[in-house]
């Protein structure tokens, strides 16, 4: 069997068991979507109609159009959450000890968890995305190719953010630490673009808001379903994620290929 050929079949293995994991222990992934599912509702119901005239809208509809490109996004970070945990608790319980005595290909753990998660991001848009429509979001305007460029900005962001996520569960002593490194991944979204709009935000905390990587993928992301000026949030957009993906990538490989602990 050729390298490339044993490199997909254990990884299609490791897949399987991240997989399974994920459908034996739904707590994890229930609860991190429990976040941006209760940020949406806060911020719609409660929130909704103040912040709509803040953003010169008409009624609460025009801010449920603003807020869900942002909450997305946010999904995303959640979800990413518990991947850093999964591969701190598979470094500090043993199991990938266990799997570098076995004939198995060295990426392939790596790479099961980074497109579990994946699918587990997007799933979790999906299921955030129906929360949405069902209080009334709506996006008629956007063409079929608009909605795969954002399906394929969600999954490009999403493999950025894992990347960068399996990097923190590497080096993080136990599951609590990794949480916790990962913390970012749910905060940036929160002083981003997602909630108002960055003119409306003080000038010395503009720049933090500008220039983060959340910022850019939700203006084009709100641009792409809503039709509102993209500009240059898009190559921001691709940039940032291929930015995070390489140095995610560099930097799970090299601490995955050091000793265990």
């Amino acid at each position: 069997m050729s390298s490339l050929s044993l490199a997909v079949r254990d990884s299609n293995t490791m897949l399987r068991r991240n997989l399974l994991h994920a459908r034996r222990y739904p707590s994890l992934t229930l609860n991190l979507l429990l976040t941006p599912v209760m940020l949406l509702l806060l911020f719609v119901y409660i929130f909704g109609d103040v912040m709509s005239a803040g953003i010169g809208g008409g009624d609460r509809s025009d801010y449920i159009a603003y807020i869900v490109p942002g909450i997305l996004l946010l999904t995303v970070g959640s979800t990413v959450v518990g991947t850093a945990v999964s591969v701190s608790t598979d470094m500090t319980e043993g199991v990938i000890a266990r799997f570098r005595t076995m004939a198995i290909h060295r990426g392939s753990v790596i790479i099961g968890h980074v497109v579990g998660s994946v699918l587990q991001s997007v799933l979790s848009v999906v299921l955030v995305g129906a929360v949405a429509v069902a209080i009334g979001f709506r996006s008629t305007d956007a063409t079929l190719v608009e909605w795969l460029a954002a399906f394929g900005l969600l999954v490009l962001f999403s493999a950025a953010l894992t990347w960068v996520a399996v990097g923190m569960g590497l080096i993080s002593p136990n599951a609590e630490a990794a949480s916790n490194n990962a913390l970012p991944m749910v905060l940036l979204p929160m002083l981003s673009s997602a909630f108002i709009p960055v003119e409306t935000m003080p000038g010395w905390f503009r720049p933090i808001a500008e220039y983060q990587p959340f910022t850019p993928a939700i203006e084009t992301l709100r641009g792409l379903l809503l039709g509102t000026e993209i500009g240059h949030n898009g190559w921001l957009a691709v940039g940032w994620s291929i930015g995070l993906v390489l140095l995610g990538y560099f930097w799970a490989t090299s601490k995955f290929g050091q000793d265990p602990r």
